[in-house]
């Protein structure tokens, strides 16, 4: 769902409160694993967690005005979803998030970085909590620059 909020507040008071109230859950448990040098702000109509220009001035390759984003959380019309760019961008990540998730027997709806949820019972938190402490912000960026570079070679 589109949101015309600013700010992350804004965007949460606009939330039913159901979703309001799953979305401040998801929220502080990223906030709690967040590796330093990330930062949260309102970002692609949702929460977000961005590498800022501070610390990585290209920013996102796509456009460079906006910041590297690395996770973002948000409501869409049917369901809820956190999208993980570091499980998208990493095999390696993306094999433990996968196998992590399903040792809690709870069901795994995912497509490329979009993990969706229509409650929070869906999600085992605790993936959550280690999947966004996973990737140092150094390690990030340099695995954005591979894949821009590896890319760039690709496309000649």
């Amino acid at each position: 769902m589109k949101s015309d909020a600013k700010t992350v507040d804004e965007y949460l008071q606009a939330l039913p409160p159901d979703r309001r109230a799953s979305i401040s859950a998801l929220r502080e448990v990223i906030l709690a694993h967040l590796p330093e040098g990330y930062e949260e702000r309102f970002y692609c109509g949702m929460i977000g967690y961005v590498v800022p220009h501070s610390l990585y001035p290209a920013g996102y390759p796509c456009d460079p005005k906006q910041p590297l984003g690395y996770a973002c959380l948000g409501s869409q019309k049917n369901h809820m979803a956190i999208y993980l760019m570091n499980v998208y961008g990493d095999p390696a990540t993306e094999a433990w998030f996968r196998k992590a998730w399903q040792a809690t027997g709870k069901k795994l709806d995912m497509g490329k970085s979009c993990v969706r949820f229509k409650k929070l019972e869906d999600v085992p938190l605790d993936v959550i909590g280690q999947v966004i402490a996973r990737t140092p912000v150094n390690k990030y960026i340099a695995a954005v620059e591979k894949a821009m570079a590896a890319r760039k070679k690709k496309d000649g």
